[in-house]
């Protein structure tokens, strides 16, 4: 394989390395929303074995007294999202640019 396949070879593997993290995070995300959505479920039938009211209020008061708890966890979270995103996505644009440099060095030696 010549070197010019290599690159394009790694670029291409770089960008197919960001979009797996991506979609990684978005299912993440998605499972953030939906455990949410299981919490907010559980609040309302809790209030409604007790003959209250569910409210809006109430289900913030709730997750924020469990809040302080599940911070760090959601932070630390959040925090290896952003640096594998971030780190990942460079890794490719550098790459990619490199490629696309290499590729119109090329060109320009072909059609000369």
């Amino acid at each position: 394989m010549n070197t010019q396949d290599q690159k394009y070879n790694n670029a291409e593997n770089a960008v197919d390395r960001t979009e797996n993290s991506l979609e990684n995070f978005a299912d993440k995300a998605k499972n953030k929303v939906n455990e949410y959505a299981d919490k907010a479920r559980s609040y309302i039938d809790e209030q409604k074995r007790k003959n209250e009211e569910p409210s809006r209020e109430g289900f913030f008061e709730n997750l924020k007294s469990s809040a302080a708890d599940a911070w760090e966890d959601t932070k630390d979270f959040a925090d290896k999202a952003w640096e594998t995103t971030k780190d990942t996505a460079s890794d490719a644009w550098e790459k990619t640019k490199d490629a696309a440099e290499d590729v119109k060095a090329e060109v320009r030696k072909a059609t000369n």
